[in-house]
């Protein structure tokens, strides 16, 4: 394929995935009036940023290069915990981030993990 029908499709590509997130992204927003939602749903997807959270974040603290962790020697679950303590002690969000953040530096700098 030459550099030019190339550089086209990827174009095309691009253009294309624009349109497609633009419109899944404001598909809630073109409708004058609201969209009627049933009351089951509304409460369930008051769950879905905590779902989609932890779905990213527990496989980071148990697993490493795809595998279950095989030691509890890992700074990522004493953070975790530590982390998760603050969280339940204070309700803060920065708090959170910079304990569990301090107690993974600490264990990995000053033990060696």
């Amino acid at each position: 394929m030459s550099d030019w029908a190339e550089a086209l499709r990827l174009a095309l590509t691009i253009a294309g995935l624009a349109v497609i997130t633009v419109l899944t992204r404001a598909f809630f927003m073109l409708p004058e009036r609201e969209l009627p939602m049933p009351g089951w749903l509304r409460e369930g997807l008051r769950y879905a940023p905590l779902a989609a959270l932890m779905a990213v974040v527990a496989p980071e603290v148990v697993m490493s290069q795809g595998q279950l962790i095989d030691t509890w020697r890992d700074p990522r679950l004493f953070a975790a915990a530590a982390g998760a303590g603050w969280f339940f002690w204070r309700r803060g969000i920065l708090g959170t981030i910079v304990v569990g953040s301090a107690v993974m530096v600490g264990l990995r700098a000053g033990l060696g993990w």
